[in-house]
């Protein structure tokens, strides 16, 4: 350290340039060819980071170059370029000093993942087991894709998506939930999510302010639709899928609904009631939107095909690869009548240009080879080995417990025997015990808080593919302990 003005211990303490000195000292080290980023780097974070405080006088291009041991071109040509960008300022034979208008903000990157750490069993429904994505199948479809796709495919994509994945899908979808899958209707999109995003905001273009969803029904519809402008309409069901009568007076053209395996009470809807709702679409000219979060996975027969193949004019498919691979991967797809088709096509075309082109085409080989499907088959084994094994604990535990819906999906809805006291404090001593459940109260769009006691015993919305059998298990036998029903 040399005794130019620029040692960071002067005879009444510390400089104010002291407080920074010991960045910029890693950059001097720096190799020679990016030596004078990595010092612009570093002034530049100690600004940012108040280190550097706002008025601070620096030491002279010299005194620093020769304090650091670089060349002084090096310094003079970092506080130039941190001057023009606004960190510094300086004035012909007034020096440099911090510029005023920066402002420190700390530096931090929160997780805002939907976690819950240190529970003894997780009920809480809609997670697959994610120890279950394939990871070597997808490293091997991500190597040939790296391999084989041509740089013009590295450009902006059709915003429908890559015709590669949207053919392979097509047939998929065809094959498996009876879809009628025209490939040039077929939208790829990030999840579900998205899906209703632009089904929304076509929506609200055509005038229409209000969607009707099934109550109780997945509590995201009515938030998704609610930032497009548009507001859910609540419609009860009755033991054959969405209520007729509410429907017809409620006045909406457009209703989400889970035909499959409704979510959460777990019925299908009836042959009946589904050509009842298409009836319904056509006399409003409004269309059904299909969510077909789980239609692959039912275990006591083959599933029943998508409701978009009795008339494809009148329903939009949605669908994704949260179940079957991860949510994580962000990846859906849409089928759209063609009255919507263009409309929505061009939402999707201004709303981020496309999906990405490296992930379709990584799909697109996924599929084509055949991975999917034994995906779909590896996930079909142990998700009902982990129901059959939730169902028999819960008899053994509860008895008496009643399982009702079809066998299929992640989830069953589990009726317990009637213990006394209220359902809020059945729910805290679960919670108090470490074991996450959700009542399916908490899924209807008119949360009442229930205080009386459960004479009819509680319905519980119970999810089950994250969790190996084992803590299954534990789970429901640390579940009656803390409830009182052992």
């Amino acid at each position: 350290m040399t005794s130019s003005g620029t040692n960071p211990s002067g005879p009444n303490g510390p400089t104010p340039f002291s407080a920074a000195w010991e960045v910029l000292l890693p950059a001097a080290a720096a190799p020679a060819r990016s030596r004078g980023r990595a010092l612009q780097g570093a002034l530049r974070d100690a600004v940012r980071s108040g280190r550097l405080a706002p008025g601070t006088r620096l030491p002279s291009s010299r005194d620093l170059a020769a304090d650091l041991g670089v060349s002084r071109g090096l310094v003079t040509e970092a506080y130039e370029q941190l001057t023009a960008e606004g960190y510094l300022r300086s004035g012909r034979g007034a020096g440099t000093w911090v510029g005023g208008a920066v402002r420190a903000v700390p530096a931090r990157a929160r997780d805002l993942a939907p976690r819950v750490p240190g529970a003894a069993a997780d009920f809480v429904p809609g997670t697959p087991d994610l120890a279950l994505f394939p990871r070597t199948a997808w490293a091997a479809a991500q190597r040939g894709v790296l391999a084989e796709l041509p740089h013009a495919d590295l450009g902006y994509p059709d915003p429908r998506g890559l015709p590669r994945l949207r053919t392979a899908l097509a047939a998929l979808l065809a094959r498996r939930r009876g879809v009628v899958a025209d490939p040039e209707r077929l939208v790829i999109v990030s999840g579900v999510a998205q899906a209703m995003a632009l089904l929304g905001l076509a929506m609200r273009a055509r005038g229409w302010d209000t969607v009707g969803v099934e109550d109780p029904g997945s509590p995201q519809h009515g938030d998704l639709y609610a930032a497009a402008g548009v507001t859910a309409v609540p419609l009860p069901l009755d033991g054959d899928g969405l209520a007729l009568g509410p429907l017809r007076g409620s006045g909406v053209r457009a209703v989400v609904v889970t035909p499959a395996h409704q979510f959460p009470t777990g019925i299908a809807y009836s042959a009946r009631r589904r050509a009842e709702l298409l009836d319904w679409a056509r006399s409003v000219d409004g269309f059904v939107l299909e969510d077909d979060y789980d239609g692959d996975f039912r275990y006591d027969r083959a599933p029943v095909g998508a409701l978009q193949g009795l008339d494809p004019e009148r329903v939009v498919y949605t669908g994704s690869v949260s179940k079957s691979l991860a949510p994580g991967l962000r990846l859906g797809w849409m089928l759209v009548p063609e009255a919507l088709a263009e409309e929505v096509v061009e939402r999707k075309r201004t709303l981020d240009l496309g999906h990405p082109t490296l992930d379709q085409a990584l799909f697109a080989r996924f599929v084509e080879r055949g991975d999917h499907d034994r995906q779909l088959r590896r996930c079909q084994r142990t998700y009902q080995e982990r129901r059959d094994t939730l169902v028999a604990a819960l008899g053994e535990h509860f008895p008496g417990a009643r399982v009702t819906g079809i066998a299929a999906g992640l989830h069953v809805i589990a009726e317990l025997p009637p213990r006394p006291g209220p359902q809020a404090e059945f729910l805290a001593r679960a919670t108090a015990a470490g074991v996450r459940v959700r009542a399916l109260t908490e899924y209807t769009h008119a949360r009442n808080e229930d205080t009386s006691p459960m004479e009819g015993g509680v319905r519980l919305v119970l999810g089950y593919a994250h969790l190996p059998p084992a803590r299954i298990r534990d789970g429901v036998r640390v579940l009656a302990r803390a409830v009182g029903a052992e």
